[in-house]
């Protein structure tokens, strides 16, 4: 990174209110969010066509399929309630 990149950053990061924070947490959440509903869209209107696109590559019964798919969204959507939607509360809460 050179010096002036460094500089450019170092004001951004210097600048950065607890509005632009809230903004980016919020949009965030809604971009996650957005990817956790495509995957359950998928699994629940193309499960078959999903099906047999992973089933060229991995051996996996259909339960272990479904049982891998959902717990893969369990740990995505806790990962977005920790990471986005609890600090943004916290973030409101505070001011």
């Amino acid at each position: 990174m050179s010096t002036d990149a460094a500089t450019v950053a170092a004001q951004y990061v210097q600048n950065m209110t607890v509005t632009t924070l809230r903004d980016v947490l919020i949009w965030s959440l809604v971009f996650n969010y957005v990817i956790l509903l495509v995957w359950f869209a998928a699994l629940t209107y193309a499960h078959d066509w999903v099906y047999r696109l992973h089933s060229r590559w991995f051996a996996l019964s259909r339960e272990s399929f479904d049982a891998i798919h959902y717990g893969g969204m369990a740990v995505y959507k806790i990962g977005v309630l920790l990471l986005n939607l609890a600090p943004l509360i916290a973030i409101l809460i505070a001011t």
